[in-house]
């Protein structure tokens, strides 16, 4: 325990950065745990699909979809997206929604905007497209 006092007294911004990290770490965790919107994997994406007839949402642009995207993906365009314009999901409300972007960072916000207007239960696939290709998982293109 003295060495513990002696580093914090010698070294007090490092000590405060590691408390700092310690706290962001910790609260991520619980919020991500109170959250209401799930972050799932590609594997638990494919679940949701094939045994609760989930609907992925894809909210790249126009061009990144038609290049490839996950098999049955309705597009949603990132403008509207951002506008909270969901008109075009009505019909999948009451499904599971998985909502995917690039890298998984655009559609946490787009699926917090969804819940609250009424989705009963949106997730995020996290990492986006990118970890849906690095599980090497097909995509289908056209559309």
């Amino acid at each position: 325990m003295d060495q513990y006092i002696e580093f914090v007294s010698n070294h007090p911004i490092l000590s405060l950065a590691w408390v700092a990290i310690a706290f962001l770490i910790i609260s991520g965790a619980i919020k991500s745990k109170f959250s209401a919107i799930r972050q799932i994997n590609p594997q638990q994406l494919t679940l949701l699909i094939n045994r609760e007839n989930g609907q992925v949402v894809d909210m790249r642009g126009q061009k990144e979809f038609k290049t490839g995207h996950i098999a049955g993906a309705v597009h949603l365009n990132p403008e509207k997206a951002k506008e909270s314009d969901f008109s075009t999901l009505e019909k999948y409300k009451s499904k599971p929604i998985i909502v995917v972007c690039a890298a998984g960072m655009t559609a946490s916000g787009v699926a917090t905007a969804m819940h609250k207007a009424g989705y009963e239960q949106v997730y995020v696939l996290s990492g986006g497209m990118g970890a849906w290709q690095s599980a090497s998982l097909p995509t289908t293109s056209g559309r």
